[in-house]
């Protein structure tokens, strides 16, 4: 849907990108929910870890294209935020938008971002933000 130009159908929730795959170093996609959008790009969270295969490809080549409402293919660079300021813009998430927080966290089992407790010191470690900023 997004490849056809339909991406604004998820409104600004979705992006897709476009990454490289650090051995075949083919064209790879994948679809990621915004955690929060910026004046130069979004945010998104890599569910999974540090283990998923688009972090790892977005690490060893960080320029990408992004489709993302009405946006097609349009060039972004990516950067893996460092654990702290991954903690603070999760924790800033979780107090703007407590029904998607709810949602992910059931998703990928995080209970700590439905809790009203600060979120673990470690958090931002193991849920690694990347920043996708426009070029």
């Amino acid at each position: 849907m997004f490849r056809a130009g339909l991406g604004m159908v998820f409104g600004r929730r979705l992006v897709m990108v476009e990454h490289v795959g650090r051995v075949s170093r083919r064209a790879r996609l994948v679809v990621l929910e915004v955690l929060l959008r910026e004046r130069t790009g979004v945010v998104v969270a890599s569910g999974y870890g540090r283990a998923s295969q688009w972090l790892r490809n977005v690490r060893a080549e960080p320029r990408v294209r992004l489709w993302w409402g009405r946006m097609r293919g349009v060039p972004a660079r990516a950067r893996v935020l460092d654990p702290d300021e991954s903690r603070r813009l999760l924790e800033e998430y979780r107090r703007a938008h407590p029904g998607q927080a709810r949602i992910v966290a059931s998703v990928f089992g995080l209970t700590e971002l439905t809790a009203d407790d600060p979120l673990p010191e470690d958090i931002g470690r193991r849920i690694p933000l990347v920043r996708l900023d426009l070029t």
